[in-house]
């Protein structure tokens, strides 16, 4: 008489054959690759003739699709970057917007006035932007809570303000400074080299991906971990919550200044727009929607607001809402409108972001209807005892 052999199934109670674990933990080994394929899939993009109606304009290849899919990328990342502070360490910055212009202003003044080549520029414009971090996250730092966004709010405006004022000229004011053409590689100046520009900030978001997952699992990354749940048993058990606070908001406003560097090239040139505390905003809204404190969920809500940002507009202004009554025109037309109303959706429906979708739908496609009735019921006869 033959015995069957295996683990019980804990729902159950049936023994599982052990010819069915190696299948299951080769599936799982598979799918722990796949950002390998998704990066292989984004290398690959500007050769695609592919057309996606609704989602881009053309095909996947085409200049004006590739500008729209690094502006994403490039969005993506900064949000990763700045959820060092929201969703790792639990600092509600209102002036990231600062460091990101920094990078883009100082750099391109650098070329501008220095006539110093792009790389030296780069170099210099990158720096600034870590040295500025510092030394205003050692000042803002100085307070907690409500204080600290107050305070990094003060300074993203004290910075958008003198941006608008253009002294001696070289922030352009309201209309911003071309970069020069002839100071930038030419292999990333006109629309011919589109695919070399998607492809450099595609390389800016594997950077900020990996970095921010080196930091987060790094010792300090523990430790901030523990300053956002409970600062004072940090400062209990010895460690100085200060320092490491600062280490977050240099390393987060370091990856924005590189950020603002790749906005200059993708753009052609320095924005008043990137230093407004509207910018910091948008990140703040990207890094909600995707789900602050996860690995990939910033990335996706910088992606999606930033294609929803563009295309909704082209919706709100397309012939099929011209045609509505006004008392849904007028709404529709409106782009930020539009943001809103999918962003209230988002976080009323999915509460944790984007990135909490998966394992939702996994519980709730392993939950037995039968499990899920007797808890109701459970709960019910709780209630009326």
């Amino acid at each position: 008489m033959s015995t069957v052999t295996g683990t019980p199934d804990r729902t159950s109670g049936t023994p599982v054959a052990p010819s069915d674990a190696p299948a299951g933990a080769d599936t799982a080994r598979l799918l722990r690759w796949w950002p390998a394929a998704v990066l292989v899939v984004l290398i690959v993009a500007p050769y695609s003739a592919l057309p996606l109606p609704g989602l881009l304009d053309g095909p996947v290849g085409s200049a004006g699709s590739l500008q729209l899919l690094a502006t994403c990328l490039l969005f993506g990342a900064l949000a990763t970057g700045y959820d060092l502070l929201l969703g790792r360490t639990g600092l509600l910055s209102f002036g990231h917007a600062l460091y990101f212009a920094a990078g883009s202003y100082a750099t391109n003044t650098i070329m501008l006035e220095a006539g110093l080549p792009f790389a030296v520029s780069a170099l210099v414009g990158v720096c600034f932007g870590i040295a500025l971090a510092l030394v205003l996250g050692s000042v803002s730092l100085r307070v907690t809570g409500i204080g600290f966004s107050m305070v990094t709010l003060a300074f993203a405006q004290a910075g958008s303000i003198l941006v608008s004022r253009n002294p001696g000229g070289f922030t352009g004011g309201e209309e911003g400074r071309a970069a020069p053409a002839e100071l930038l590689p030419s292999g990333l100046v006109g629309i011919e080299h589109t695919a070399n520009l998607y492809w450099v900030a595609l390389g800016y978001l594997v950077l900020t991906l990996a970095v921010v997952h080196w930091a987060v699992r790094s010792p300090t990354g523990r430790v901030w971990e523990g300053i956002k749940e409970n600062e004072r048993r940090v400062e209990v058990l010895g460690l100085r919550p200060y320092g490491f606070k600062l280490t977050a908001f240099v390393l987060a406003g370091g990856l924005a200044a590189l950020g603002g560097l790749v906005h200059l090239l993708l753009t052609g040139g320095s924005t008043p727009q990137t230093t407004t505390s509207d910018f910091t905003l948008s990140l703040l809204v990207m890094v909600v929607l995707g789900g602050s404190g996860t690995r990939w969920g910033p990335m996706v809500g910088g992606i999606l607001y930033t294609w929803a940002d563009h295309r909704l507009g082209d919706l709100a202004g397309s012939g099929a809402v011209a045609d509505l009554p006004a008392v849904l025109r007028v709404p529709l037309s409106q782009p930020l409108f539009l943001l809103g109303v999918l962003f209230v959706a988002v976080v009323h429906l999915l509460p944790g972001g984007l990135a909490r979708l998966p394992s939702r739908l996994g519980s709730a496609l392993r939950a037995p209807r039968g499990t899920t009735s007797a808890g109701a019921a459970a709960r019910k006869e709780n209630r009326h005892s």
